[in-house]
């Protein structure tokens, strides 16, 4: 099977050991065996052309890596929680998926929260980041025992008088620090530079000062955060920016005389590689960079906080879109499919900093076969630029054939634009396949159903839709 991609210029590997060949054989033959089960099953055809697929077996096998990459370099006994960045899948089945598997939850609004709750996540394991965290959220935070990072002195006033009235709260309080050691290729998303809304900005004028007089000024504060890595982060940049945390919270437990900064909370961020199914780089090789750059951090004196998303689910998500008609325009084919800025709004908007491999499936869901053809793969919004994948050679997409979208497991099925009210796909855990001769048997769970017509309506005001013609009619309320 062709992916029809080129994409040498992202974070693509060139071969690694037969222990990587074997996980990337693997991963293939179980993505092709479940689209293949996912259209015998009846989960994708005519009457639904869309579908997510998560690979369970996959995202267990990251989260045991990023337990292993850590346990290797720490010194034995070490506190550590891995928090899994709920913005990278807000989808309870998952979360509740990865905290049986040893991770809990880094949440950054209510609506998260939430869902760590639903998929029972205690409140010991989850994390609360945030800019702009509101008072009430606070004191649920408070009143739960979640851990908080505070991003802004005039946040931290307000810890100071809920800490005031709850004194015994379990909650693990710290501040969040910008290290401002600069960003990567993805401006959008990068969290250290000098003028980043996130944190304090450590190189600002007085500010380490002031970072440094509010843990001596309250010694309930014991935890230090800030978060370097993204998509376009190089490993050694986001070493950088943990080896300066690192350093503040030996220059407070200096001035305090005391371990006061007991846990380092270094987000997450790892890069991940889209150009082909290699896992690249893994986490292992982040853990012994950081080992390198900042030994220290290991050596037991620390609690060790991370809040990785992306890299733990990225790989293991397909979008699987039936082609509705198949053109030309202009000589070039053209695959019109259900997939496009609906689900890969990050991709249409910005296809360089985020460009997706597509794979070809038959209309059976088997891999097509046959040379590759220069095409477009496009999606079903109104817009010119809604395209999956423009010039891309794949063996040529015909009527009734699916477009699959790789690496679609963080972020994109679980973070829909209504554009045109196009309905959220549902989306499915699989496991079983991968003997790689398309004889395994696979099973599928739901994770999500698909939204309804009429949950759209919903969405849209449908239960108000005569207030605004009958609240303010000619000579009514507001009328002239």
């Amino acid at each position: 099977m062709s992916d029809g991609t080129d994409m040498s210029g992202d974070l693509g590997g060139s071969g690694g050991s037969d222990g990587r060949d074997a996980e990337r054989a693997a991963r293939a033959a179980r993505r092709d065996e479940a689209v293949r089960a996912a259209v015998e099953q009846g989960l994708l055809g005519p009457r639904t052309p869309i579908v997510g697929l998560l690979d369970v077996a996959g995202i267990r096998e990251s989260a045991a890596a990023l337990r292993a990459a850590f346990d290797a370099v720490a010194a034995p006994g070490t506190p550590v929680l891995h928090a899994f960045a709920v913005k990278a899948s807000p989808l309870v089945p998952v979360l509740r998926l990865l905290h049986e598997a040893g991770i809990g939850a880094e949440v950054a609004s209510p609506g998260e929260l939430a869902l760590a709750r639903a998929a029972g996540v205690p409140a010991e394991r989850t994390v609360l980041d945030s800019p702009a965290k509101t008072p009430d959220e606070l004191t649920e935070a408070l009143s739960l025992g979640i851990a908080v990072n505070a991003d802004n002195p005039q946040e931290l006033a307000r810890l100071d008088a809920l800490v005031k009235a709850s004194p015994d709260t379990a909650s693990p309080l710290g501040i969040r620090v910008n290290p401002q050691v600069g960003g990567g290729s993805i401006e959008a998303l990068s969290t250290a530079t000098a003028t980043s809304k996130f944190g304090v900005a450590l190189r600002d004028e007085g500010a380490r000062a002031w970072v440094v007089r509010a843990y001596l000024d309250r010694p309930w504060l014991t935890r230090l955060h800030a978060h370097t890595g993204s998509q376009g982060i190089p490993l050694a940049l986001m070493a950088e920016g943990v080896r300066e945390t690192y350093a503040l919270a030996e220059e407070i437990n200096e001035r305090a005389g005391r371990r006061q900064v007991d846990t380092l909370d270094i987000g997450g961020g790892l890069p991940v590689n889209f150009a082909s199914d290699e896992t690249t780089p893994t986490y292992a090789e982040y853990a012994r960079v950081l080992r390198e750059a900042v030994p220290g951090l290991f050596d037991g004196r620390y609690g060790l906080v991370t809040e990785f998303g992306r890299s733990l689910l990225a790989k293991h998500g397909t979008i699987v879109a039936r082609v509705e008609y198949a053109k030309s325009a202009g000589g070039r084919p053209v695959a019109v499919t259900h997939a496009g800025v609906q689900v890969a709004t990050r991709t249409v908007y910005a296809p360089g900093a985020w460009p997706l491999r597509i794979a070809a499936y038959s209309g059976k869901g088997r891999p097509k076969e046959g040379p590759d053809v220069v095409q477009d793969v496009a999606g079903p919004a109104c817009f010119a630029g809604d395209l999956l994948a423009a010039g891309r050679a794949l063996p040529l997409l015909e009527q009734g054939d699916y477009a699959a979208a790789l690496d679609t497991g963080a972020y994109y099925f679980a973070h829909h634009y209504a554009y045109n009210s196009l309905a959220r796909p549902a989306v499915y855990g699989f496991a079983g396949g991968g003997d790689g001769d398309g004889n395994g048997s696979v099973a599928f769970a739901p994770v999500r159903r698909e939204q309804a017509i009429e949950e759209i309506v919903a969405e849209a005001g449908g239960e108000y839709g005569d207030s605004l013609t009958g609240a303010f009619r000619r000579g009514g309320a507001g009328g002239s």
